[in-house]
């Protein structure tokens, strides 16, 4: 299986997909070397740039309609070569769904890529059940329009950006409260249990169904949508450019047709140097993370310059009690071993004081090497995300709750000391 001739597929995970954005225009019983059906002329759309033909086949990512439209167009348009929204990551992760069973998770925690890794999840888990409850697994069409080209021998052009590129780019772009309320919606969703069949995902075909989506994205998280949608709206297309052949097929989620036809149309490329760039890490962020420790520490010292060492080793007392206390209660919460309790109650004060390495990542580091996650739960992570119990029962989603309620128990601990502290410094004689 081949390439881009000049450049490296990107992966992509889950995603929310819509279908097809603008009229076909491709009709029944024309073309050559074969006329597409009705089904595969309404998600199909035919831009001719410079004297190559591209097809973008706007696909729904859990429809079983959409499969079966992939495989009627590679064989009835007859590409030179295929396109698809993945990267090799994520291709090998459909070949092999139990791919997710050789992750190392400890290897996950000591790199601090846990919370990407659950973000990822949360993302996944409503595309999964979606999957589930229409007995098709997500990103079947994308598969089918792989195995399809492979039978026929044609190349297979991987053309989507690396999504840990994508999500880097899209946390950097919003704001602090924008970022709580992308995380709590995201949440929400996962939790969300109601079904959608096939006749509503065909419903979301539907050129104005899906213009609303993507208009009320822009609108409520305008900064998102650039990133998700219009970014990868342009490096799709120019991957597409970059593919050889004069005939190209290009099987994508449908929310995508409508961006990556203009971005064909337009005369230029996309610099996807610059789409590919990780943005630096924020110098307030970094600012902030070292300021409440040396706060703390400053404050801690003044207490004692102005009411002497007693007072603020009573000071420091508290202020280690409250943070490794909220902290242990919130493993405790999380139903953690007692030993990995004790180890965020024990962590708490002292990762507080450091930006470098937060109490989440100690205590599911403990937890998971104390109680390791079945093979099974690895295996069924993404539908046991929406139901509530399962995040209590499942080894993999307790060691995700420990991190979180570990995390949460200590920054309030954080805030508590701190004002204690300052109430201890200003107050009293």
């Amino acid at each position: 299986m081949t390439g881009p001739p000049r450049s490296d597929p990107r992966p992509e995970t889950a995603r929310l997909a819509g279908p097809r954005c603008d009229p076909p225009e491709v009709t029944p019983g024309s073309g050559d070397p074969g006329a597409p059906s009705e089904r595969l002329a309404r998600d199909l759309l035919r831009v001719e740039v410079d004297g190559r033909e591209f097809f973008l086949l706007g696909t729904a990512h859990v429809s079983r309609e959409s499969a079966e439209a992939v495989r009627e167009a590679v064989a009835v348009l007859a590409p030179d070569a295929v396109c698809v929204e993945l990267d090799d990551q994520r291709f090998q992760a459909l070949l092999n769904p139990r791919r997710f069973e050789e992750l190392d998770l400890l290897q996950v925690i000591r790199e601090r890529q846990l919370a990407t890794l659950i973000l990822n999840l949360v993302l996944a888990s409503y595309q999964k059940r979606l999957g589930l409850d229409l007995g098709v697994a997500p990103g079947t069409e994308l598969l089918a329009a792989a195995e399809e080209a492979r039978a026929r021998g044609l190349p297979v052009a991987l053309c989507d950006r690396d999504v840990r590129i994508t999500l880097r780019r899209a946390w950097a772009a919003l704001s602090p409260w924008r970022k709580l309320r992308l995380v709590s919606e995201l949440l929400v969703s996962g939790f969300d249990s109601e079904p959608l069949g096939e006749e509503e995902l065909r419903e979301l075909r539907r050129r104005d169904v899906v213009s609303e989506l993507m208009e009320e994205l822009g609108r409520a998280l305008p900064e998102l949508k650039r990133v998700l949608i219009d970014e990868r709206d342009a490096y799709l297309a120019q991957r597409i450019r970059e593919t050889g052949g004069r005939r190209i097929l290009a099987v994508v989620g449908a929310g995508h047709v409508a961006g990556m036809r203009r971005a064909l149309e337009e005369d230029g490329s996309a610099d996807l140097a610059v789409l590919e760039t990780l943005p630096p890490p924020s110098p307030w962020l970094r600012l902030v993370g070292w300021a409440i420790p040396v706060g703390i520490l400053g404050a801690l010292l003044a207490v004692g310059l102005r009411h002497g060492a007693a007072a603020a080793g009573q000071s420091a007392l508290y202020w280690i009690a409250i943070n490794g206390g909220l902290s242990g209660l919130g493993a405790a919460l999380a139903l953690a071993h007692p030993v990995t309790v004790a180890s965020a109650a024990l962590a708490a004060p002292l990762t507080s004081l450091t930006p470098v390495i937060g109490v989440g990542y100690v205590a599911a580091f403990v937890q998971t090497w104390i109680r390791p996650p079945l093979v099974r739960e690895l295996r069924e992570v993404a539908r046991d995300m929406a139901e509530p119990r399962r995040w209590w029962t499942s080894r993999l989603l307790r060691i995700f709750l420990v991190f979180g309620l570990s995390t949460l128990g200590s920054l309030a601990g954080t805030w508590l000391g701190g004002a204690e502290i300052l109430a201890d410094l200003f107050g009293g004689p």
